[in-house]
């Protein structure tokens, strides 16, 4: 059985860390976007902890994903709510969980369809290591490596951890 890290400390270590890396690049007056669901928990703890005149948008990228063929469409899809222009901004982006990339790559594609941003950082609470996209997380909180048939999936909101889950391994 794989230990599961506590999500308070990572949440920690990210809203210490962002704030000094969009410093460190200049990056003033960010937005904030929260890939759904987890993605948009993680980034509404960043807003309240360390950016709270940031902007927050969600982002449902279920019809960017490429594995229709594979899952179908998921039940719950619902509409993105970017409440302001992206156009020139530096851009937030914020998951969870990043595994294979194409979550991310899936964001990117709908985000770039909305316009086109001065910048986009990534920040991701976990990163399992299993990479099939080069796309790596500008903020992290951990890495974590699974078993192959385990994943890891965020809950909540209230209270935000993490439960593993078995997954056919294809």
């Amino acid at each position: 059985m794989t230990d599961l890290p506590a999500v308070e400390p990572l949440l920690q270590r990210l809203s210490e860390a962002l704030p000094a890396l969009l410093a460190q690049l200049g990056r003033s007056d960010p937005a904030l976007i929260g890939i759904r669901t987890g993605g948009v928990w993680i980034a509404s703890e960043l807003q309240r902890r360390c950016l709270p005149d940031a902007p927050l948008g969600i982002l449902d990228i279920a019809f960017y994903r490429d594995d229709f063929a594979h899952n179908g469409l998921p039940q719950k899809v619902q509409p993105s709510d970017l409440p302001f222009s992206i156009d020139g901004r530096h851009l937030v982006l914020v998951d969870d969980v990043l595994m294979s990339g194409r979550t991310i790559r899936a964001a990117l594609n709908e985000l770039f369809d909305y316009g086109r941003p001065a910048s986009v950082t990534l920040v991701c609470l976990i990163d399992l290591q299993a990479r099939e996209l080069p796309i790596r997380a500008d903020v992290l909180g951990a890495s974590l490596q699974l078993p192959a048939g385990q994943r890891l999936k965020l809950s909540g909101p209230q209270p935000l951890q993490f439960n593993l889950i078995s997954h056919p391994t294809a």
